[in-house]
């Protein structure tokens, strides 16, 4: 019984703890680029595109294609770099837990 209770604290640790990286994800600024910096775009960790950046010799009124091309992969990237920055973080959490089943490297 006193097993369970430890493990149940250890959870309500865990979800405090989550809590937090999530608010804190949410203010940390990640970028992204395309086409050699030319743009750059950058989010938070609760995915909210925070700015858009572009070189003005990137601007080209004849291939508006491959200015919003840039502009998707940028975004692409900072959310990619976004995803990871909270898989790392998240994953300290449950990182040596000894979790019922081997759940540990689920959360």
């Amino acid at each position: 019984m006193a097993n369970m209770q430890h493990m149940m604290k250890q959870m309500q640790k865990m979800q405090r703890d989550m809590a937090k990286i999530q608010d804190e994800l949410a203010q940390t600024p990640v970028e992204g680029t395309a086409g050699g910096g030319m743009v750059k775009v950058t989010v938070n960790g609760a995915n909210q595109v925070l700015s858009v950046e572009l070189k003005p010799e990137v601007v080209d009124p004849d291939d508006i294609e491959m200015l919003q091309d840039l502009i998707v992969a940028a975004t692409n990237d900072a959310m990619a770099n976004a995803a990871k920055l909270s898989e790392d973080r998240m994953g300290a959490l449950t990182k040596g837990m000894k979790l019922p089943g081997g759940m540990g490297g689920l959360f």
